[in-house]
């Protein structure tokens, strides 16, 4: 079966079109589309089937829309409890099912270990991923990308997280400066040319 896309015109969602109806109306490279899985309206020339179809050039898309501190910090926050919920479920699980003291201890100590650990290969994956972001920052619509708007590699994705150590030694200034910035950057984000967008809104 062949995709429906829906389609803005006058700035208004009408549809949904085939691809042969799109042709019909003349569809433009900066026309505004939208199909099934789609999390927001994209430019045609952002997405590469239409793209090829239609012949079009895909164009550089600068990002306009950024994340403020508090939707990043509130995605943090939610990331951290989703995570630390289940070892701390299975914590409580082995502290109850065992009287011993040191096997209790070095549950204790795993959590402090493991905890921060999948955080950071959690976000490294996600922010490397189709999605461009956790799911803390899914729920607030916001994604990772480079300057450019686009989806940043896995190596990025690694870089900047692990530079996330500068914005913590340097006692937090390094996300304080999203503060003064047009691009709200923190620290990590500007050694690894990266930016927490929104989603762009029609």
């Amino acid at each position: 079966m062949d995709k429906l896309y829906t389609l803005v015109i006058n700035g208004k969602p009408e549809g949904p079109f085939t691809v042969d109806e799109l042709k019909k109306r003349g569809i433009r490279s900066d026309d505004f589309v939208r199909t099934e899985g789609m999390d927001d309206y994209k430019e045609v020339h952002e997405i590469p089937e239409l793209r090829q179809i239609f012949n079009f050039r895909k164009q550089t898309v600068a990002p306009q829309y950024f994340a403020a501190f508090d939707q990043r910090l509130l995605a943090s926050v939610i990331d951290w409890f989703m995570i630390s919920f289940g070892y701390v479920v299975l914590a409580m699980i082995g502290v109850i099912a065992t009287n011993n003291r040191m096997v209790r201890i070095v549950i204790g100590v795993s959590l402090i270990i493991l905890i921060p650990l999948t955080k950071i290969i959690y976000h490294i994956i996600m922010e490397a991923s189709a999605k461009q972001a956790t799911y803390g920052k899914q729920l607030l619509k916001i994604k990772v990308c480079d300057i450019e708007g686009d989806r940043i590699t896995i190596s990025r994705s690694m870089g900047r997280n692990l530079a996330k150590i500068f914005s913590v030694a340097t006692l937090g200034l390094g996300y304080i400066i999203s503060f003064f910035n047009k691009k709200q950057q923190c620290l990590h984000d500007m050694v690894t040319d990266t930016i927490v967008m929104k989603d762009r809104l029609v």
